[in-house]
């Protein structure tokens, strides 16, 4: 029996519905298990196939009978059985979220196209592992985004309908222009952001010390990483300081600006690597700021080959109000401040999943098209 056969939405008819929607949840579950071992690793650029898994505190090789998805997790009470500590709720939350997932894609698609329901199952399975990352990280690792890229077009080839084209030719084609375009929409947001936003100005107390160490800036009651706050080489950190403070001499009355590669201090260029720490008193700093990373432009570029360019352009406006409207409501809530850094890529696959189930009814709702 041919694979084409395999996946005739007739010979999947000659089962009862039910049977398949029972089926694909449970195999949602047990992809949320591999899923929640992604999560975990993909950011620490560990390997997902090896070691298997095990308990990240004490090391315990979990065996096949305690790694069975939802049930293993309520049954331990979501402790680990070898030491007791707790396991995080998130790995529970993702195993049924991607159990759901994989239901609703059975539901909506499977009378239609059982290989339909299979490749946005995954293709969502993939949008749920970047949004536990991105939360959690502020990352999207490139075997996401650049692997989505690619799972992308071939699905589209192979399975032209993903596209609403009745050709391998239209449905490739229809998929690299959304590639394109995503990628392309959000870049051209980035860079306008970066140019009306691209600087944060803190005023701090009078005569306040910032210290410079090897690995982060401290400011008054908070330090942050220089990773997150350097981007691309031409960020550069300013502040006008009366006094700044090296190891082997001092300034007064100076300008000073860092560079991932350099540190002037009015004209003198300096390497940072010889700087080992520098004290500086200012009333004011100024930070580079992005409006999203190169990350979640990758990441569009990977959901438009999978939904193409209007499931990218409705991507890109649906996210920016549900993350206006999550910030907004953060921040009367008091749980997050104007200037903080706020994961983006969990909004955009939130409005592609919406995209996938409803966007084209959405959109003939409000246009009449």
């Amino acid at each position: 029996m041919g694979i084409d056969a395999i996946f005739n939405a007739r010979n999947w008819a000659a089962v009862p519905f039910h049977f398949w929607s029972a089926c694909f949840f449970m195999l949602g579950a047990i992809v949320g298990s591999f899923l929640n071992v992604c999560i975990y690793r993909m950011p620490l650029e560990l390997s997902v196939v090896s070691p298997p898994s095990h308990c990240p505190k004490c090391k315990y090789a979990i065996p096949f009978y305690l790694n069975v998805p939802l049930v293993t997790w309520l049954w331990l009470g979501g402790r680990c059985k070898n030491c007791g500590e707790p396991i995080s709720a998130r790995y529970f939350i993702v195993e049924l979220l991607t159990g759901i997932t994989f239901l609703a894609c059975w539901q909506v698609f499977g009378l239609d196209s059982p290989w339909l329901a299979l490749v946005y199952s995954i293709f969502l399975a993939g949008l749920i592992t970047a949004t536990f990352i991105d939360f959690e990280h502020f990352i999207i690792p490139d075997e996401i985004t650049l692997g989505g890229m690619v799972a992308g077009v071939v699905a589209s080839f192979f399975l032209p309908p993903m596209q609403a084209s009745h050709t391998r030719i239209g449905g490739l084609g229809l998929s690299l222009a959304g590639l394109v375009f995503g990628a392309a929409i959000v870049y051209g947001v980035l860079r306008l952001g970066k140019l009306l936003f691209g600087q944060q100005k803190m005023k701090l107390p009078p005569q306040s010390v910032v210290v410079f160490s090897e690995t982060t800036l401290c400011l008054p009651g908070k330090e942050i990483a220089y990773e997150e706050i350097f981007y691309r080489k031409t960020d550069v950190i300013f502040l006008q300081a009366s006094t700044v403070e090296l190891v082997d001499r001092g300034y007064k009355n100076v300008t000073i600006r860092l560079s991932p590669a350099t540190l002037w201090i009015n004209d003198e260029e300096i390497n940072p690597d010889d700087v080992v720490h520098l004290e500086a008193v200012t009333d004011e700093i100024v930070l580079p700021r992005e409006a999203m990373g190169l990350g979640d432009v990758k990441f569009m570029g990977a959901i438009g080959a999978f939904i193409g360019w209007q499931g990218a352009l409705f991507s890109l406006m649906a996210s920016s109000v549900i993350g206006a409207a999550v910030g907004t409501l953060l921040i009367v809530m008091r749980k997050r401040e104007w200037s903080s850094k706020m994961p983006y890529g969990p909004y955009i696959a939130l409005a592609a999943t919406v995209w996938i189930f409803a966007g084209r009814k959405i959109l003939h709702a409000i246009f009449g098209t």
